[in-house]
């Protein structure tokens, strides 16, 4: 008896890496939204992001590149898809999951907190989110490369997708190709995204407009930052220190550190923060050493009344605040640090000399709910099953790549140019008064050097909460943001 002569073909079938596939799981479910109940799809899991190939002789053309997690909600009983708008959401980081926006703004499902979004005891849960807005508009999530379930497939590293520009291209084809897959290219078509989300936004306004061809009909920014000198705290950019301001003065009003006279009305302090702000405190940065030693104690004494801080620290810090200076500043006398995302919560340190907080209280105050909530909806109420880690905000995508010019990456011109060539395109701004990360009249500024024609400025809308950078953990907020989102998809916004 003879051995049979081995298949060398089915060997190399064998060790060959396999096709990565698609896989997507469909459940039903019905919410209850403003009091009207809604039966909707969700549909949860990856589509493989292809590229054509750039050489001949690759598979059917094409080459995978990532599979990208999404999970997307559609309205049940839709006759028309023409009219029902679309969302696609997304936040920052770089490296965040589209966690925050799904569980605690827009998907039907919300993190429970309580009302000002404190952090409960554990275990964690979810409640129903009667503020949604899937009774405006469906909505897709999507988790960028390195984020939630997605990854690069095998052979591809993930560190190629971890730049400005990569990130860019690979959502929008996502985007395209969801749009694609799912027959949704008649229908309205918005972006929503939060933080670094809302410079991926920006940059895919001119991306799919430009590549697919695919104009939006609106862009939601929450917690926005696309040019990134106006909260860049480096030597020589004197910029944040006065654009910052204003949040600074929201914080210390917020722990009762103002003068009296200052503490009867939010609105009121703030105006006249912004006013310092843009008037004599900008002209005193400019002026640097240039000023008097009188000049120099005027401007100090202003701040200090301002901020909460002492003059005397002000003017050791060269008239110069920076941020997490002030988060371990303002509240030393009690031992206790303030949040860089949402300012009204304190944090406890090891001790109270440091220059910095040890660690930013408001982030950890969601990052529990959140990331138990999801793993546990994903798999009980979506079904879909992975012993991956759904990646919540990755570390590993450091460092990322801002720019190809080493500049401030800025995308305003960007957004600008998009709402030029496509004059429909309306752009809705979110801003949280107790926002250190993003603080909004760095936001106005960017927004007041657009540069868009006076025939366009009024596609663009501004919104503000008394709260911080994910202001709809306060639940006042909440209620008034799905107010202001779903007169925005409506088409009902101006001003």
């Amino acid at each position: 008896m003879t051995n049979p002569t081995p298949d060398k073909n089915a060997d190399a079938a064998e060790t060959k890496p396999k096709e990565p596939t698609d896989n997507i799981v469909v459940t039903h479910h019905t919410a209850t939204i403003g009091g009207q109940e809604i039966a909707y799809t969700a549909t949860t899991g990856t589509l493989v992001l292809r590229e054509e190939a750039e050489k001949e002789g690759a598979s059917e053309g094409e080459k995978a590149r990532a599979a990208f997690f999404f999970v997307a909600y559609t309205r049940d009983g839709v006759e028309d898809v023409a009219r029902r708008p679309i969302t696609f959401s997304f936040n920052g980081g770089p490296g965040s999951s589209s966690v925050w926006l799904h569980l605690g703004l827009l998907g039907p499902r919300r993190a429970a907190m309580d009302e000002i979004g404190g952090l409960p005891p554990p275990p964690y849960q979810l409640s129903a989110n009667p503020h949604s807005l899937l009774d405006e508009t469906d909505l897709v999530f999507i988790d960028p490369v390195s984020t939630g379930f997605s990854r690069a497939v095998p052979g591809e590293k993930p560190r190629d997708f971890h730049t400005f520009k990569r990130d860019i291209e690979t959502v929008g084809d996502f985007i395209r190709l969801y749009t694609t897959r799912y027959l949704r290219w008649p229908s309205p078509k918005f972006l929503i995204g939060e933080s670094y989300g809302t410079t991926r936004a920006a940059g895919l306004s001119g991306y799919l407009q430009d590549r697919h061809g695919l104009f939006l009909n609106g862009i939601m920014l929450i917690s926005s930052i696309l040019d990134f000198q106006t909260a860049s705290f480096t030597p020589g950019n004197d910029l944040p220190y006065a654009l910052f301001l204003p949040t600074y003065t929201a914080t210390a009003w917020y722990h009762k550190r103002l003068p009296a006279r200052l503490q009867t009305d939010l609105r009121a302090a703030l105006r006249e923060a912004e006013g310092f702000a843009q008037g004599e405190y900008a002209s005193a940065l400019m002026r640097g050493s240039g000023l008097s030693a009188e000049e120099r104690a005027r401007i100090a004494g202003r701040l200090a009344e301002l901020t909460g801080l002492s003059a005397e620290w002000i003017d050791r810090a060269n008239l110069r605040i920076e941020i997490h200076r002030f988060c371990k500043e303002l509240l030393r006398d009690q031992r206790r640090t303030v949040g860089r995302l949402d300012s009204r919560f304190t944090g406890i340190d090891s001790d109270a000399a440091g220059e910095s907080h040890e660690y930013d209280p408001s982030l950890t105050n969601i990052m529990g709910p959140y990331t138990a909530g999801f793993n546990d909806y994903v798999r009980r109420e979506l079904k879909f099953e992975s012993d991956l880690p759904y990646e919540i905000l990755n570390p590993r995508v450091w460092p990322w790549k801002y720019s190809e010019d080493n500049r401030y990456l800025n995308v305003s011109e960007t957004l600008r140019k998009a709402m030029t060539v496509n004059p429909h395109l309306k752009v809705l701004v979110a801003n949280g008064y107790y926002d250190l990360a993003t603080p909004y009249l760095a936001t106005e500024r960017t927004f007041n050097h657009l540069g868009l024609d006076p025939s366009l400025q009024g596609n663009v809308s501004m919104r503000y909460y008394e709260a911080g950078h994910v202001m709809y953990i306060h639940v006042p907020s909440l209620a008034a943001q799905k107010k202001d989102l779903a007169a925005f998809v409506r088409g009902d916004v101006t001003g």
